[in-house]
């Protein structure tokens, strides 16, 4: 293996690269544009959420009630009557609807324990959980203090002290921001390695790396090197300027780390792009191959759900993945700043994973480049 060869090879991708005006834009909207608004735009915590109130009572304490919910987890509450409410839940104009009974004050107030039935739409899964939780934590509050009841002798023999590590504010954006760079790597550089490879065979000018005195493993080197590197340079760079200036993310763990475990991964979801490159013969049936692959490795990686959250069947099968593994990875040492001596096993299993790609698709290119010739 010659690095002449593959320094000149990486030198005419590069051109290749910066000459294809789209593909430039299309890293630079994906790794700024899409990062900031996926973040800023998509949330798991309840936030505007809109809620009625029937209130049967007209009481001060179901006065008190309404007012209590408050945003920014709701809008204002509205006012309906009983017959207004299966429809306008029907077409979805409230999420949570509280019906308070008549009497309910006179009721409470003589110790009869009457109840209020709280609605909820539950079409939207993650609202209604964390949603149902807070309504009934807010209608708590406001009786107890209607009846003046000290919540501090609720519990007399403990009180918790809970404290919240690595994101003190739960602030989804921290941990969307980073998942976000993450996942936008993986797909860039699964489509532009294997769009490099088939890019050359539709153009016809593989014919002319054929004629040239270079091996199959320089050029597929210097396919991976070249588009990988562009994307890596375009991921640490959308880590500090979008992630931590923007959207005030701080990264708390070691940056260079960060950086080699970057490497590792690039080349590896590399690896596997110019393996799948081999099989699929046209640029869209590679996109046929690639597409369902990410969807599934994302969805199973442990950035959009816990893996914690799935069967144990699952979370065996999802650490066959290396975008599982360098999940753990990168949120080890992003949000952890967990050292070497942690992630070193992700590490080393991204790499056994990208060498075993590597070389089952170098075969398979050879192959390739033999048929061509």
């Amino acid at each position: 293996m010659s690095f002449k060869n593959i320094w000149y090879l990486i030198l005419k991708e590069i051109k290749s690269v910066i000459s294809d005006i789209p593909l430039v834009g299309l890293v630079i909207v994906v790794f700024t544009v899409a990062v900031y608004s996926v973040s800023k735009g998509v949330t798991t915590e309840v936030k505007n959420a809109s809620i009625a109130v029937i209130d049967n009572d007209h009481s001060s304490l179901s006065f008190k009630i309404r007012d209590a919910f408050l945003a920014p987890q709701f809008k204002q509450s509205k006012v309906i009557s009983y017959s207004e409410r299966d429809a306008l839940m029907d077409q979805g104009k409230f999420v949570f609807v509280v019906d308070i009974p008549p009497n309910f004050q006179k009721d409470l107030l003589a110790g009869s324990k009457p109840q209020i039935q709280v609605l909820i739409d539950a079409t939207a899964a993650t609202v209604a959980g964390l949603g149902g939780v807070y309504v009934q934590r807010i209608i708590t509050n406001e009786i107890l203090d209607f009846l003046n009841v000290d919540t501090s002798v609720m519990n007399p023999f403990f009180e918790p002290v809970i404290h919240t590590l690595f994101n003190q504010n739960q602030d989804t954006v921290w941990f969307i921001g980073v998942t976000q760079v993450l996942g936008n790597v993986t797909l860039l550089v699964m489509i532009l390695v294997g769009a490099a490879i088939i890019r050359e065979r539709e153009h016809g000018t593989i014919e002319h790396l054929l004629v040239m005195p270079v091996k199959a493993s320089e050029i597929a080197l210097s396919k991976i090197i070249t588009n990988g590197g562009m994307i890596m340079i375009a991921a640490m760079l959308s880590m500090f300027f979008v992630v931590h200036l923007l959207l005030e993310v701080p990264i708390n763990g070691s940056v260079p780390l960060f950086f080699v475990g970057l490497i590792v991964y690039v080349y590896t979801m590399a690896s596997l792009a110019l393996w799948l490159s081999t099989l699929a013969p046209t640029l869209p049936q590679f996109g046929l191959l690639c597409i369902p692959i990410y969807i599934v490795s994302r969805l199973l990686s442990g950035l959009e759900t816990p893996l914690e959250s799935m069967s144990p069947i699952i979370q065996k099968v999802s650490h066959l993945s290396p975008v599982t593994q360098f999940s753990i990875f990168s949120q080890a040492v992003l949000f952890r700043d967990a050292g070497i001596d942690i992630v070193w096993p992700q590490i080393v299993i991204l790499t056994i994973m990208g060498t075993s790609f590597f070389i089952f698709a170098l075969s398979k290119f050879r192959s390739m480049l033999a048929r061509q010739g």
